[in-house]
């Protein structure tokens, strides 16, 4: 399995709603509500046989009230 940590700014008034779809879509381990320029960040585990931008676009970046997305790879360094 890839970790990755997906950050998701809403459309303002819509994090609530936003992060009910995100649960349940039940593709995230750990999802949350975050300060800064993103409202939310959650923790995804993608099978290895899966492309990572098809998964996290099938999976949860057609939302309605998400505004923008940022993806962070993780790579084993210890």
């Amino acid at each position: 399995m890839q970790c990755v940590f997906v950050q998701f700014r809403c459309t303002p008034g819509q994090t609530y709603q936003v992060a009910t779809a995100i649960y349940d879509r039940e593709v995230v381990s750990e999802l949350f509500s975050t300060s800064g320029e993103y409202d939310l960040i959650a923790k995804v585990y993608i099978p290895d046989e899966a492309d990572v931008g098809h998964f996290l676009s099938e999976a949860l970046f057609d939302i309605p009230g998400i505004q923008r997305t940022l993806t962070t790879m993780t790579f084993k360094a210890f």
